[in-house]
């Protein structure tokens, strides 16, 4: 019998660390469960602005960490096979987004050959950031007037959710790499992006356009979807659950020190506030999953709310891109209620004016859920499954109970 290596003895180890998995085809229910979570709390941030969401739930931290879990269950197969399906699942949902809005941008009057933000026609080649989104796709800031249908700042509102894309493919690209170094240099490769962000996120190094944009989200989000990495490996059970909840606390509290005195525009939103956000998220999803259960099912009174976790996971791609668009469409359609017979008065007006983000919260998911009807099998044409309008398992829960 031929002696085992110290490398494979080292690959046992963290076979056996390793949390257990899922049974085959079955999806982990509370990393299902946190995903919904974020992308609940994105669309009510775009809707209400309020800064203290980010402090509450991270979500972006949340949702990176979720996708570099994933990517690393992924990696087990040929790395290329799997940046082609991962790339092949997020192109077709973008195109179809940018198939509507890029016309209606150009229809609007936007001439992106003199647009002066873009370079003129020599930016002219950032357009196909639409078809692969190696940099965050263009869009003019301003568009139209204040007196016209929608406001002026519509395509900002729109396309700025884009960089997301941006940064995921990057950080899809660069996973292979970035697991190898994490298997062979946990702690350095986890805390190498935290370390960057000190550099880029506090203004003591600056990098300008957007390459200074791409490299501080890496650096931000980086050791959220590395500790996505520790997470899959099993290398966070292995850190004493009070050290790792101690010291993600201290962090935490670093970076709204750090907050405090480097509040932005909308105070501690911490959007703004690069380091920050970076810590705060890094210490919110290492204890979000040192104390990650294996759900197989969905326990107690959540089992109610297994549909809509459920289709938002189907739908994660079309509910983001399409979101915040979304939100700005909602606006003169409420904005029709004011011509109502009963809205004439000064005090229906008021107590709508006053009421209005509610009002605006509730058509949003309304229009989410067409977008989701209308786009959403577009996802699964991407991942090579049979297009379904409203994926929320229920066929899935049927056949279980027959």
């Amino acid at each position: 019998m031929a002696k085992p290596t110290g490398r494979t003895l080292a690959a046992d180890a963290t076979a056996d660390r390793r949390p257990p998995p899922p049974p085959r085809g079955g999806r982990d229910r509370y990393l299902d469960l946190l995903r919904a979570l974020a992308l609940v709390r994105v669309v009510v941030y775009h809707l209400f602005g309020w800064g203290w969401l980010t402090i509450l739930f991270p979500s972006m931290g949340v949702m990176f960490a979720l996708a570099g879990s994933l990517m690393a269950r992924s990696l087990n197969r040929p790395a290329l096979s799997v940046i082609r399906g991962r790339l092949r699942r997020l192109l077709p949902p973008l195109w179809f987004f940018a198939a509507v809005l890029v016309p209606l941008m150009l229809y609007a009057g936007w001439n992106p050959a003199r647009d002066p933000d873009l370079g003129g026609l020599t930016g002219l080649p950032k357009l196909l950031d639409y078809l692969v989104p190696v940099g965050a796709p263009p869009y003019p800031e301003h568009l139209g007037s204040d007196s016209g249908l929608l406001d002026p700042t519509w395509p900002d509102d729109a396309a700025g959710p884009l960089w997301y894309l941006r940064a995921y493919l990057w950080f899809v690209v660069a996973s292979p790499v970035l697991l190898w170094a994490f298997r062979r240099a946990p702690w350095p490769t986890l805390l190498a992006p935290l370390a960057l962000t000190a550099v880029v996120g506090t203004g003591w190094v600056t990098v300008p356009g957007e390459t200074g944009e791409a490299i501080t989200d890496f650096a931000v989000y980086g050791s959220c979807w590395i500790l996505g990495f520790a997470h899959h490996e099993g290398a966070l059970k292995q850190v004493p659950r009070y050290i790792a909840v101690s010291s993600s606390a201290l962090l935490m509290a670093v970076g709204l020190w750090w907050a405090s005195g480097h509040r932005g525009p909308d105070g501690w939103d911490l959007n703004d506030i690069p380091f920050a956000q970076a810590t705060w998220s890094f210490g919110v999803v290492v204890i979000l999953l040192q104390y990650s259960p294996s759900w197989t099912e969905l326990p107690g009174r959540l089992r109610r709310w297994d549909g809509p976790i459920t289709l938002a996971n189907n739908r994660a791609v079309t509910i983001y891109l399409w979101h915040n668009a979304l939100i700005t469409a909602a606006v003169p359609l409420l904005d029709q209620a004011y011509n109502l017979p009963f809205m004439q008065s000064d005090t229906a007006t008021s107590l709508l004016d006053k009421t209005y983000p509610f009002w605006t919260f509730a058509v949003v998911w309304p229009l989410i859920a067409l977008a989701v009807l209308t786009f959403g099998w577009i996802e699964d044409l991407a991942a090579k499954r049979k297009p379904r309008l409203w994926p929320n398992g229920r066929e899935r829960r049927r056949s279980r109970a027959l």
